[in-house]
C-alpha cells in the first residue's frame, strides 16, 4: 500500500513538472494569480525587460520594466480586489526560441472586464504580454 502511494505520488510530481514547462499552463497560472491580486507572486513570472501592453481603459500604455509592471498591477489590484477568472480559447505557438500564449479572458471583479490576451515567453519568463480590452458585450451564457 506504501508503495502504491509513493508511485501515485511520485507519478503527481512528474506530471506537474512537465505541466510547468507548458506555456498554457504558465498562461493560466498567470491569470490565476491576476484574479488572486498577489502581486508579489504575480511578478515573479516576468523577465528583468519585459514590456506591457495595456490597450484600452485607464491604465492604457505601454510599461516597460519590473518597476513599471509592478506599479500598473497594484493600481489594477487595488481597483479591483480580487476577482474570478474564467479562460477560453486558448492557443499556444512554441519553438526552441521561445512561446506564445493567445486567450480571452474575463476578469470578474468590482466590474467585468472581458480581455483578449497575448503573452510571449522565453527561458519560461514573460517578455511580452497585450491586455487587450474586449469593448463588445459579452453573450448572454458567457
Amino acid at each position: 500500500m506504501i508503495k502504491k502511494l509513493a508511485l501515485a505520488a511520485a507519478l503527481a510530481i512528474a506530471s506537474t513538472a512537465a505541466l510547468a514547462d507548458v506555456p498554457s499552463f504558465d498562461a493560466q497560472r498567470h491569470f490565476d494569480t491576476i484574479a488572486s491580486g498577489d502581486v508579489a507572486l504575480l511578478m515573479r513570472g516576468y523577465a528583468d525587460s519585459a514590456q506591457f501592453n495595456w490597450v484600452g481603459g485607464p491604465l492604457d500604455g505601454t510599461y516597460t520594466g519590473i518597476d513599471a509592471i509592478r506599479s500598473v498591477w497594484e493600481k489594477f489590484t487595488k481597483a479591483q480586489g480580487q476577482m474570478k477568472v474564467s479562460v477560453g480559447n486558448v492557443e499556444e505557438a512554441e519553438n526552441p526560441k521561445g512561446a506564445s500564449v493567445t486567450a480571452n479572458v474575463v476578469f470578474e471583479g468590482k466590474q467585468p472586464i472581458r480581455v483578449r490576451y497575448v503573452l510571449t515567453y522565453r527561458d519560461a519568463r514573460i517578455v511580452s504580454e497585450t491586455w487587450q480590452i474586449d469593448a463588445t458585450p459579452a453573450k448572454s451564457g458567457n
